[in-house]
């Protein structure tokens, strides 16, 4: 599997167009999918670091990490949700991939 240089999406490799995104999809900078997220570093930046967002920034959702910073956690709600899926593993990152263990 190779995902598209530029958002991250996965594409086949022969692919010369990034179908999400409309990238071209050269071969030669084509990711392999190295910057898949560590479970580990999410469990242990959303426990201390959670009702800032800075969970969601690690994984790319920007937008929720900003409403996150500005409601400190949806008032600690939003904070415990996330880190109940992060957890048990349900927590995709921006582009769907599942977390590392």
């Amino acid at each position: 599997m190779a995902f598209c240089p530029h958002c991250g999406n996965p594409i086949q490799p022969q692919a010369v167009v990034c179908v999400r995104c409309g990238a071209a999809a050269n071969t030669a900078f084509v990711s392999t999918g190295a910057e898949q997220r560590d479970w580990l570093t999410m469990v242990l930046l959303c426990f201390f670091f959670g009702v800032f967002g800075v969970h969601r920034f690690y994984t790319g959702h920007r937008v929720i990490g900003i409403i996150q910073l500005l409601t400190a956690g949806g008032c600690g709600i939003w904070w415990a949700v996330d880190f109940l899926m992060i957890l048990v593993g349900s927590y995709r990152d921006a582009d769907g991939r599942a977390l590392v263990r």
